[in-house]
């Protein structure tokens, strides 16, 4: 069973809701949220619709299946719904109140939150820069270019010198047909210059960016200190043991199929809510293993259609019910370029206007090549956010 707060004022996602709970009255309205509660007992379901509708609010059920388990959805405001928790509490099924309440303060409270990577901390009511050092010699956006050690050190440190908080390394290029690189060979582009990076500036917050658990292992002994695995373990899992023999941050993302073949028509029902259940399951999953620093990744790009993406963009803000601190990396990819018909070279600045709407959104680590850029995105959203910030000037 998982919980959702859903953004159903747009016309659009009310729609797709209209249809899945076959509401046929016109009910849309501009601030309107939807609760929804998937794979709940039907009979308890019944009691819940019941509360809602005593207090003259409105819900809706799907049919219920074979395991005899439906689909919840109740609109209403972010008020309703927390005195929705409390009489749900109030009836004897304290499991489902509670985790009504936990989704709703993961909200609430999320720009109010402190989170350490490495032995720093940051707070939540800015954006995290997470700039890209690549070293390889086929990334769709800069391969090539920082491929020898020295290169690559020299443009990690200028990262940080711009402004970035972490540097993600990469030895292995995961854009769309690309194949995996034998584990010593992806040994010998990163290490070095994580090596080398450490040296140079000790207290560099260092992201290691592979599949693998040997490569993970190496870099987390050398100085990194997150994993950042676009495949969700599912590659190689004994990179969990890896992450938490090391009490390092793991970054969870979705990925449809592999980087080989993840472009190869995706479809979802609801790609928010598909990708909002796979985090949460994962997410599970790895608490119960020992794993509790957590950052989350829709993945832009990563078997995704190019309208995936922007929807994924438009409804970030309801990842935030999960938990945990949203990254998303949007630097330069390719549905950025496709609907203006440009090439790389010229996708800086809707880089940067969609990074800029992400944070808006809620994303808190930004994975970037614009770091220069992006700096002034996270503080603007900031400032626009907390103008009570700006001294007289």
């Amino acid at each position: 069973m998982n919980i959702q707060v859903v953004d159903i004022f747009y016309p659009s996602v009310f729609k797709r809701y209209s249809q899945k709970f076959n509401i046929y009255r016109e009910l849309y309205e501009k601030d309107l949220l939807g609760l929804e509660i998937r794979e709940i007992d039907y009979r308890f379901a019944q009691k819940v619709k019941k509360i809602i509708l005593v207090n003259k609010e409105i819900c809706y059920t799907t049919q219920k299946n074979d395991k005899a388990v439906v689909d919840l959805l109740a609109l209403g405001s972010f008020g309703v719904f927390k005195e929705l928790a409390k009489e749900i509490i109030a009836i004897g099924n304290e499991d489902i109140g509670f985790k009504i309440n936990k989704v709703l303060q993961n909200i609430s409270n999320f720009e109010n939150r402190e989170i350490t990577l490495g032995f720093q901390k940051f707070r939540m009511d800015r954006a995290i820069i997470m700039g890209i050092l690549n070293v390889t010699p086929d990334s769709f956006s800069d391969g090539g270019k920082y491929f020898s050690r020295d290169k690559a050190v020299d443009h990690g440190l200028k990262l940080f010198d711009e402004g970035a908080d972490i540097i993600d390394v990469g030895g292995e290029s995961t854009r769309p047909g690309s194949l995996s690189v034998p584990s010593n060979e992806e040994l010998n582009r990163v290490i070095p210059v994580i090596q080398e990076i450490k040296k140079q500036k000790p207290n560099a917050l260092i992201s290691i960016d592979t599949q693998k658990s040997n490569i993970a292992k190496e870099a987390l002994k050398y100085g990194a200190s997150i994993v950042n695995d676009v495949s969700a373990g599912e590659f190689d899992k004994k990179i969990f043991d890896v992450v938490k023999e090391f009490n390092a941050t793991y970054v969870v993302m979705h990925m449809k199929g592999k980087p080989i073949n993840m472009q190869d028509l995706p479809y979802y029902d609801d790609v928010v809510t598909e990708i909002y259940d796979f985090l949460v399951n994962k997410i599970n999953s790895l608490i119960k293993f020992g794993i509790k620093n957590l950052l989350i990744d829709p993945g832009i790009g990563f078997g995704k259609t190019i309208k995936d993406n922007y929807e994924l963009i438009r409804r970030l803000n309801e990842f935030k019910g999960i938990g945990y601190p949203i990254l998303i990396g949007i630097s330069n990819k390719s549905f950025l370029g496709k609907v203006f018909n440009i090439g790389i070279e010229e996708r800086q600045d809707p880089t940067l206007i969609a990074e800029s709407f992400a944070i808006k959104n809620g994303a808190r680590i930004i994975r970037t090549h614009n770091v220069s850029k992006v700096k002034y995105a996270k503080e603007i959203n900031c400032l626009i956010e907390n103008p009570e910030l700006i001294n007289n000037v």
